[in-house]
Order: structure tokens, then sequence, then C-alpha cells
């Protein structure tokens, strides 16, 4: 029975074409810069993001405390969102390793936030408050159904931190699903923003790999932040070497993923018990809301797995699936074949 994983864009494998790259890479050592394919793969991100310069980490996660820890010293803060991936899925880093605290705005379901809501968050220069340093976003915003943040709203934040003298990362994980549903390059998403991280590992399909994206005196300061966090790397092309196809040949296929997203949200929007605005897949994301007196989520997590169906579960009653590169439209068909037999 073919498995139909929709439990996250983590799950892709690297293409023929990747491995093929990974095997026959050009080799140093990273930490002297000294990899070829590893400066290639630097200078191809700073130039599809607008940047001056680019560094690889080995994970998105750390992209973000890379960044966070170059913006902002201990004692400082970072204003970001409630349902930021950063304040909810990476273990407290930015505090835990770097003493810096983090004031949570309200998400909107559209995964901004309210401008005028951020500009009463940054403090004023007073000796009982943190100094106020950066303001963090997130596009696509994983826990707002992965929905795209506009180039305007971009700005607008970024006029704002001009205003305060505060920086603006954008957590960028999925910026190249952003680019594709608003047919926008990247550059001029990431324009706005001072740094910017994105992954290599979901859509991109890349194994593994993350980068950072800035100024070049930004970017000085990063590759020293990942040296003490324990990043640095040595014959990093074998990696590289699958980032640099990943953006040569996996950005203008996400489309695809997008469709299939919205196909599936369209066949759940219509079965009993579950709850999906389809007007809301902008992207590869879908959260799935059941009905509170049926089945709990995790029931319905075995279920599909017994049916060839993985999703995972984001709480008591909601599900989520995200699709990707493997997925196709058949497979989507299947999937809601299964949701059927299980609900209806």
């Amino acid at each position: 029975m073919r498995v139909i994983d929709l439990r996250s864009d983590t799950v892709t494998l690297p293409t023929d074409t990747m491995r093929r790259a990974m095997a026959t890479a050009e080799l140093g050592d990273d930490v002297l810069g000294e990899d070829p394919t590893v400066v290639n793969l630097e200078a191809l991100a700073a130039e599809m993001t607008g940047k001056e310069a680019a560094l690889l980490v080995p994970s998105g996660t750390m992209a973000n405390l890379i960044s966070l820890l170059t913006h902002c010293g201990r004692g400082e803060e970072v204003i970001l969102g409630d349902q930021a991936h950063i304040f909810f899925y990476e273990q407290g880093g930015c505090a835990a390793v770097g003493g810096i605290h983090p004031r949570t705005v309200p998400n909107n379901p559209d995964g901004t936030m309210d401008l005028t809501a951020v500009r009463d968050s940054i403090r004023a220069d007073d000796p009982h408050f943190p100094r106020t340093r950066l303001i963090a976003i997130e596009n696509t915003h994983n826990r707002c159904s992965g929905t795209p943040l506009s180039a305007a709203y971009l700005q607008s934040v970024a006029d704002l931190a001009s205003e305060h003298g505060v920086g603006v990362h954008m957590d960028g994980a999925r910026i190249f699903n952003a680019a594709a549903a608003l047919n926008l390059p990247v550059a001029d998403l990431a324009g706005p923003v001072d740094s910017l991280s994105f992954c290599l590992s979901k859509g991109l399909s890349a194994p593994v790999g993350s980068m950072v994206c800035g100024s070049r005196a930004f970017i000085q300061q990063a590759r020293r932040n990942r040296k003490v966090l324990g990043g640095g790397m040595r014959q990093a092309g074998v990696i590289a070497a699958a980032g640099i196809v990943a953006l040569q040949e996996m950005t203008d296929r996400l489309v695809d993923d997008h469709r299939n997203a919205r196909r599936l949200a369209e066949g759940l929007s219509i079965l009993r018990r579950v709850q999906v605005d389809p007007e809301r897949i902008k992207t590869n994301i879908i959260y799935v809301n059941l009905d509170p007196q049926g089945l709990p989520a995790a029931e319905m997590v075995a279920r599909l797995s017994e049916a060839g169906v993985r999703v995972g579960a984001t709480g008591t009653h909601q599900l989520r699936a995200v699709t990707h590169y493997g997925i196709s439209a058949e497979d989507i068909d299947q999937a809601l074949k299964a949701f059927t037999l299980i609900l209806d």
C-alpha cells in the first residue's frame, strides 16, 4: 500500500538530480571558507533574495536563533507574533541561549500583526525596560494556515521599525511558497527586511539545510554566532550541492503543491464533521477542525494511518496536512476517500 504522507513538507526526499550533485560536489573546509560548493550556494541565495550575503546553516531553528543573536544582545527584546514558530516551536532558544526577551503581539488569522499593537509594544528608553531591538515576522505563517504576507505589509512593518531604530527579521522558512502564491520574486518580499532565514529542506526538497541572508556585516557576525552554537561544518558541499539544485529547479513547481492543497481543502469542506475554509488556503498548509462531538484528532490520525494516509494532530480536535513534492493530485483524491470513509 502506498503511504500518502501529509504530516509535513519536511518529509520530502531529495531528487535524483540532487543525489547526483551531492555525490560529485567539489569540496573543501567550509569553516575555513574553502568549500567552493558552499560558496556558490551562499552567493545564489544572496542573489535570489536581493541581499549582500548569505550563510548556510544546518536547520531553520538554528537560522532563526543565529539571526536573533546577531540582532539582539542579552536582556534586549524581540517583538513577534503569539503564533510565531520562533515563539511556539523553537524551545525558547532566544531566551534560553541568547537571554533575549520575547514580547508577543497577537497574530491575526492572516498571520499579520496589528501595526498599532506593534508600535505600542516598542519600549521607551527607560532603565526599567528591556531595549526593543527587533521585530520578527513569519512568511508564510505556519500556524495561520500557511498564509503569505504581502510585500505591502512587509514594507509597512519595515517603515515602522525604521521610525523607531529597530531591525526586522523574517522567518521565511517557506518564503518561496509565499513568492509563488503572490507571483512575486522572492527579492520583492525580502527587500524590506534586514535579515531572513529560509529552509532548503521543506518544499524545496533538499535533505538538510537552511540559509540566513542579510548584509555582509550581518552575515559576518552571523558566521561567528553559527560557530558558537556548534553549527560550523567542514566539507558541507555535500549539503550545499542539493541546496543549489533546490534553488535552481524546485521553486517553480511549488504552485503544484498549492493546487493540491486547495484540492484537498475543497474536498474536505463538503464532509460532515469537518470545518475547512478553502478560501484561506493560499499555499501548502491545511488545518482541519474536527467536530468536538466526533472522533478526537488522535483517533483520526490512527485511522487515517491504517488507510495509508499520514497527517498530524495539532490539537485535541485539529489536524494539519501539508502538500509537497511527491504528493500528486491522485494522492489527494485517495486521501479524500480515506477521510470520507472515516467521517461519513
